[in-house]
């Protein structure tokens, strides 16, 4: 969530008549940030969904409700056929901006929601996910400036002084931008190796030996490289809450891969060679068995018989730490996402 909207103020010595009436340029631009302003309101309740609401239907009517109020005021700006006394230049630069804005957070958000689905496949579609949101917010934001500059050739066209001090809610978008840039950068560290371990595990009930050993090693890196990263992370407002579940994730994962994977394997194949020798024995009429065959697969029955207890032990383990890990990671992240995007 990206998306920054900053309200220009302005400053003007002339008295000002009201502002439907337009007696100055002052009254026009009052008008023109009087809509930016709902729009700006709207997308900050939108925000404020994203941050502290776990409830999609919540986001989503907000987000209508963001789009409502774009196009409500597209069509009070498109009734000022004459603009300011015959120009109407700075009125068709707002026009278009409402226009864009409106398609991105319409159409192309619709398209984001699409991706969101496929996202927690791989680390790929996550990535692309990610970017794609971000592209939006970015050209939304590119608009803003736009719109910004056209208002002041507009002022400047008529002697009008303004200042580029923001507002009080455009510091608060600041910040959000600030928090959910934070918190996605470690977000892309956890959901890589959270995502490689789900591949093991999968490759795991699969006895899948090669997949097995793949994904280990690529977790056992990927832990690695994730706390590589942390070292050099810049912390938000020295909060280390996220990045100190983001490293005891990595940590376990780690372990994980260099403790756990090398004993699934080591099971799976004592298991596989007792499966094979047992069919080597079916295969065999009772009478042909050789003493040496029969010792030999009991020995083997015994042994994963041993190692059964063992292994279920061992991965019961690693599955509750694995389990307070993430929920760690998912409550440290809910709670470093509320306590620093302002709530109103």
């Amino acid at each position: 969530m990206k998306l920054t909207i900053s309200t220009l103020l302005v400053l003007f010595t002339l008295n000002s008549g009201f502002a439907q009436e337009f007696k100055t340029p002052l009254d026009y631009l009052e008008f023109m940030s009087k809509e930016s302003d709902l729009i700006s309101q709207s997308t900050w309740k939108y925000t404020l969904a994203v941050a502290h609401s776990k409830s999609a239907r919540k986001i989503d009517n907000t987000r209508k409700n963001l789009v409502k109020s774009i196009q409500n005021s597209k069509k009070k700006i498109e009734n000022l056929k004459d603009g300011y006394k015959g120009d109407v230049e700075y009125r068709d630069q707002m026009i278009a901006y409402l226009d864009i804005s409106e398609n991105h957070i319409n159409q192309e958000y619709d398209k984001i929601i699409d991706m969101q689905e496929v996202a927690e496949q791989s680390y790929d579609f996550m990535e692309a996910y990610i970017l794609a949101r971000e592209l939006v917010n970015e050209k939304i934001n590119a608009e803003m400036d736009q719109l910004n500059a056209n208002q002041k050739i507009f002022a400047n066209k008529y002697g009008v002084q303004i200042s580029e001090s923001k507002s009080a809610l455009s510091e608060k978008m600041k910040i959000s931008n600030e928090v959910f840039d934070n918190q996605t950068e470690l977000y892309l560290i956890f959901f890589k190796a959270n995502i490689t371990d789900y591949n093991l595990m999968k490759a795991t009930q699969e006895k899948d030996l090669s997949a097995i050993q793949q994904n280990a090693t690529a977790l056992q890196q990927f832990a690695e490289e994730g706390l590589t990263k942390l070292k050099m992370f810049k912390t938000y407002k020295n909060d280390p809450l996220l990045v100190n579940a983001t490293k005891k994730a990595m940590e376990f994962y780690q372990k994980e891969a260099v403790e756990l994977a090398p004993k699934i394997i080591s099971f799976l194949m004592l298991n596989e060679k007792m499966q094979e020798s047992s069919t080597a024995m079916n295969n065999k009429s009772p009478k042909n068995r050789t003493k040496e065959e029969v010792d030999a697969f009991n020995k083997l029955v015994n042994e994963v018989n041993k190692e059964i207890g063992t292994y279920n032990k061992l991965n019961a383990k690693f599955n509750a730490d694995k389990s307070l890990a993430v929920a760690y990671w998912n409550n440290s992240s809910d709670s470093f996402v509320s306590k620093h995007v302002p709530k109103d």
